[in-house]
């Protein structure tokens, strides 16, 4: 009986090993499948046969100062008087060019002579247009071809000026500041703000948001300074009271800025925020009513 139950024992070892040798075989497929569907797929993209090449344009000079040396010279310069400093200067420049014949009652020469614009060419050639001011309020616009090098370091004028119309007037996009600021505590602000910074009276620092920077003008240019009207971009600008503290708006404000040799009216962009009831000075904008760059 005892060796019966032994050997029944064993049996069932044997069809239990039986049974889990099956259940692995098959297991491995299954697993095998398993593991190949959970595995990522990795593709690496192939190396470019062809380098990407990089277009490089060595920087070239504005010869615009150029230019304007140029014609300032030529229009100081005649034909009558070649060994005179204006005259050498412009065959210097331009080897090539004449001079100009002026009679005796001619036009003066030009107050000034500005660089306007500069258009550049092909082959290192350039256009530039400057503009002549004369003691009577006129002006004339003038065009000079200049060539440059590939480096962009040396300059000749190859041909002679020539009388072209100015330029016209740009049509600007309608300002943003169209909200108009009452008398009260922002547009107060401005104004002792700007009175400190042109003309000296106080210390500019009190009026500025914490981490700001700006250093007034000096020596102080006006001895008084008026805000004639603050305009806004944001309505909260026209609020009565001053609101909750972060809150920023931009304004412009014109001013007019006295000396002794008269008036002057000045425009600032500036933006403010407010802080503990009060409006602080948070930027100066650059440009007279446009968008411009805080400072």
């Amino acid at each position: 009986m005892a060796a019966g139950a032994r050997l029944e024992v064993m049996r069932r070892r044997v069809r239990l090993s039986r049974l889990a040798v099956w259940t692995v075989i098959a297991a491995g497929p299954i697993a095998l499948c398993v593991a190949v569907a959970s595995t990522p797929t990795t593709v690496a993209a192939a190396p470019s046969a062809k380098p990407t090449a990089e277009r490089t344009t060595a920087a070239t000079a504005d010869p615009g100062g150029y230019g304007q040396l140029f014609v300032s010279a030529w229009l100081r310069s005649s034909a009558n008087d070649e060994s005179s400093a204006q005259a050498r200067l412009v065959q210097s420049m331009a080897p090539d060019v004449e001079l100009p014949n002026a009679a005796a009652d001619a036009h003066s020469a030009p107050q000034s002579v500005t660089a306007v614009r500069s258009a550049q060419r092909d082959g290192g050639a350039w256009a530039v247009t400057v503009a002549a001011q004369y003691a009577d309020g006129s002006v004339r616009y003038y065009t000079v071809p200049v060539a440059a090098d590939r480096g962009g370091s040396s300059f000749t004028v190859t041909g002679a000026p020539s009388v072209v119309a100015g330029p016209g007037r740009a049509v600007v996009p309608k300002s943003a500041y169209a909200v108009t600021v009452p008398q009260g505590d922002l547009s107060s602000a401005v104004g002792e703000f700007l009175a400190a910074y042109l003309t000296g009276a106080g210390e500019v620092d009190r009026y500025f948001a914490p981490g700001v920077k700006l250093t007034a003008v000096l020596p102080a240019p006006y001895t008084a300074v008026a805000v004639t009207q603050v305009v806004a971009v944001e309505e909260v600008a026209a609020a009565e009271q001053v609101p909750a503290d972060g809150t920023q708006v931009r304004v412009l404000a014109r001013v007019d800025a006295r000396d002794a040799a008269g008036r002057w009216p000045l425009a600032y962009e500036l933006t403010l925020r407010a802080r503990s009831g009060r409006w602080e000075v948070a930027a100066l904008l650059s440009g007279s009513g446009r968008d411009g760059g805080a400072r």
